[in-house]
């Protein structure tokens, strides 16, 4: 354990800024919804609390336990939460921590020198919404216990129950179902991944995690390289042109900062930012400090090495970060937020600090080690050239970019509605199902737009190829919103963008390919809700003129049962086997029809998916079909 606070942790560092009132009448204000994400909601408060003594150097072990009747136990080795009395409310330090808002450690700006919780809203928020919660307390030789019930009423106060030899804290919750109606079922991959993100972010502090729902075996989380490791994990699925993983750490007036990149053959950027643990994915003050620092380097030396010429113009950001996966993690004292969702990092000076700390270390690497410094020069130099032959394809682009009918002959037929929340564009596969669906529609708000043959692989492209591609510039001139820097979510002219293939093997691989498209090229429309898929029927079953449709296997059977015997099957290998009225009756009309919404929960995660998927390195798609594929039950090939 490093960087201890030498600082006490009693019942006077507990301070009181408001009560609990009103927790379980409006969750929402707390959690921000008492779906699935606020349920793990509950279990971030917790680690995060156990977190900060970690971040204190007073822990170095955290246990996560979920058992089989969703029961969450979070255990670590720290010093284990104060017992006195707190003068302030009168009661024992822990029934305070946990029965009034916002009362902690934290917030007397003494026993923790930086904290995760601060966004969050505590462990009485986590009591409040709980069936019931226990507290077990191992400090100075004794063991102490306390539980609340029914929303962080106390059973009891705060009672010694033994001694012991151990220190630190156990929290244990079952989350309310009076509260959490729609699921109290943790998602084991959401749950794993982020206590795995807190490992790499806290070098050093092992992380166990137990899900004995299923079966899962235990897993231990500890990286004692911590960002290095981060970046190798992130890199997994790509080829890296440089052998380091540079890191550089500092501090500077109290503000700890810490970065890992390394570049690779890809074309997409991929920049994370953290304050205390915190992904801040609408960037912030660290970001622009990183940004601009890199720029500043980066230019310089290629001026140095003769890569920039009198006269040329500078390198662009782009340029710098095209294929650069890098990570900038903070840990400040006195974080500020900022944004709609309050993950945009606000504090001023940290834009100097990144400057100061990063900019000399990543400096002197690139001076040390000329042989990757070369290799990253003619990285960004490429970029630098492809950018300006795209920009060119991109303004023929935006050229043809006002909807001009006559430029799309064969192509979109488009609604007689203008209402962008009433529209919807449906993307379809092959001339012969976009014949049936212009022919089924309704053609008042209902869009279509024919793809010919497999969309580009924008994953494996550069911006030359996917600005010049055909199909692209045509979906970007149909939706009318830009896209890149220019990209304007209020002109985008359809609110539903429904990608509507066949139900086979070559459907799902188009599929795939324009989310690809969409993730790197339009990922607000996605972020914004606006993105569906289309789920046609894989079956038609009829007897005596009667026709049902069954969209899974298991509908099939029942629809069987329900016909008897004497019945036909079509299986629907394709959307063209369809005629118009049959597209609009199963997979169009807005009052039977089954759409999905495509949502990113995880930018991370989704990253990889698409390199794994879309990407140069075969090995990794290999596994992952291996792994999965006795998942698949039925296939058409």
């Amino acid at each position: 354990m490093t960087n201890r606070v030498e600082h006490s942790y009693t019942a006077d560092d507990i301070q009181v800024l408001e009560g609990l009132e009103a927790v379980r009448k409006r969750p929402g204000m707390y959690i921000g919804t008492t779906s699935l994400r606020g349920l793990h909601h509950l279990v971030w408060e917790i680690v995060d609390n156990s977190i900060d003594e970690a971040l204190a150097g007073y822990a170095d072990r955290i246990q996560v336990t979920i058992d089989k009747e969703n029961i969450v136990t979070v255990i670590d080795n720290g010093r284990g939460m104060p017992v006195g009395i707190h003068e302030k409310t009168g009661k024992s330090s822990v029934e305070t921590i946990f029965t009034v808002l916002h009362a902690g450690g934290k917030f007397g700006g003494g026993a923790y020198k930086v904290s995760g919780g601060l966004h969050g809203v505590g462990a009485s928020v986590v009591n409040a919404l709980s069936e019931w919660l226990e507290v077990n307390i191992h400090l100075n030789g004794k063991e102490y216990f306390m539980r609340f019930e029914h929303g962080g009423t106390p059973v009891a106060d705060l009672k010694e129950i033994g001694v012991t030899d151990k220190h630190g804290s156990v929290v244990r919750f079952k989350a309310d179902p009076t509260i959490f109606t729609e699921t109290l079922e943790y998602d084991h991959d959401t749950v794993r991944d982020r206590l795995q993100q807190i490992a790499f972010l806290n070098k050093g502090n092992a992380i166990d995690f137990d899900d004995q729902r299923f079966d899962y075996k235990p897993v231990e989380f500890l990286y004692r390289g911590g960002l290095k490791e981060y970046i190798a994990f992130l890199n997994k699925n790509k080829t890296p042109i440089h052998q380091d993983i540079i890191n550089c750490e500092g501090e500077e007036d109290g503000i700890q900062i810490e970065v890992a990149l390394q570049y690779n053959e890809s074309y997409s950027p991929n920049v994370y930012s953290f304050c205390n643990n915190i992904n801040t994915h609408e960037g912030g003050t660290h970001e622009e400090g990183f940004r601009m620092t890199m720029n500043r380097i980066i230019n310089k030396l290629a001026k140095e090495k003769n890569y920039i010429k009198d006269g040329d113009e500078n390198l662009q950001a782009d340029d710098i970060r095209e294929g650069l996966t890098a990570i900038i993690s903070v840990k400040h004292p006195d974080p500020q937020y900022e944004g709609q969702t309050k993950t945009r990092l606000g504090n001023a000076e940290v834009k100097k600090v990144v400057s100061d700390t990063f900019g000399p270390l990543f400096e002197r690497y690139l001076y040390e080690n000329p042989l990757q410094t070369k290799i990253i020069l003619e990285k960004v130099m490429m970029a630098a050239n492809a950018r300006i032959a795209a920009r060119k394809a991109k303004e023929l682009t935006r050229r043809k970019g006002a909807l001009d009918f006559a430029s799309l002959p064969g192509k979109l037929a488009d609604c007689s509605n203008r209402n962008p929340e009433l529209c919807e564009i449906y993307l379809v596969e092959g001339d012969s199902a976009g014949g049936s669906a212009k022919s089924g529609r309704n053609r008042e708000f209902q869009a279509i737009l024919p793809l010919r043959g497999k969309v580009i692989n924008v994953e494996k492209a550069r911006l030359t190829k996917v600005y010049d591609n055909n199909e692209i510039r045509t979906m970007f001139t149909a939706f009318g919103c830009g896209f890149g820097e220019e990209l304007d979510l209020d002109k985008l002219r359809y609110h539903k963008i429904v990608i509507m293939t066949d139900a086979d093997v070559d459907g799902a691989h188009i599929r795939t390919l324009l989310l690809t498209f969409f993730y790197r090229f339009l990922r607000e429309v996605i972020e914004g809700g606006y993105i569906y898929f289309a789920q046609p029927p894989l079956y038609r079953i009829s007897k005596n003129k009667v026709d049902k449709y069954a969209y899974s296997d298991a509908e099939l059977e029942v629809l069987k049962k329900e016909f008897g015997d004497k019945y036909s099957i079509q299986r629907y290998k394709g959307l063209g086997e369809m005629d118009a009225q049959q597209l609009w009756e199963t997979t169009m009309d807005p009052a039977h029809r089954i759409l999905n919404q495509v949502t990113i929960e995880n930018a991370m995660e989704s990253d990889m998916v698409f390199d794994m998927l879309m990407g140069d390195e075969v090995e990794p798609r290999r596994n992952f079909i291996v792994d999965n594929a006795h998942f698949v039950k039925n296939l058409d090939i």
